[in-house]
């Protein structure tokens, strides 16, 4: 499986969720973690809370809708595993960004702009267990 190289998609999204974690933060106060926003949705604090969280999720859902309306096609999706393991990886992440005390979001945008210890110790382990998984898959496993 080949991964296709994209500088300048790959920057424009990086400037978007930048962007949108630099608004959430002016706006509300909120860092932009996913796993945590998704959380809060599930285990509310208050319904102002769970009105911004659903908002912003909804944004995400609703952002392949706006693609297609501005470019006339929807983003290429190509995932080669099943509804099932979608679901138990989905599950796994959950885990282990409560355990890791946050997600790649919340740690590698937010906390290591914050200078958070917490996330620079987090975020390059993060990047060597994606490393070792990859490597894994790709060549011991050979899938």
């Amino acid at each position: 499986m080949e991964t296709a190289f994209t500088p300048l998609l790959s920057l424009g999204g990086g400037l978007a969720i930048g962007l949108g974690a630099v608004l959430l933060m002016l706006g509300l106060g909120r860092i932009l973690g996913a796993t945590g926003i998704i959380s809060g949705i599930v285990f509310p604090e208050s319904g102002e809370e769970a009105r911004w969280r659903i908002a912003l999720v909804a944004g995400m859902m609703l952002a392949p809708g706006l693609i297609y309306l501005v470019s006339g096609s929807m983003p290429a999706l190509d995932i080669p595993v099943s509804p099932a393991m979608i679901a138990l990886g989905g599950v796994v992440v959950g885990l282990g960004a409560s355990l890791g005390s946050g997600c790649t979001s919340g740690h590698g945008v937010c906390g290591l702009s914050r200078l958070s210890i917490r996330s620079l110790v987090a975020v390059p382990v993060f990047m060597a267990t994606a490393a070792a998984t990859v490597f894994v898959i790709r060549h011991v496993i050979g899938a």
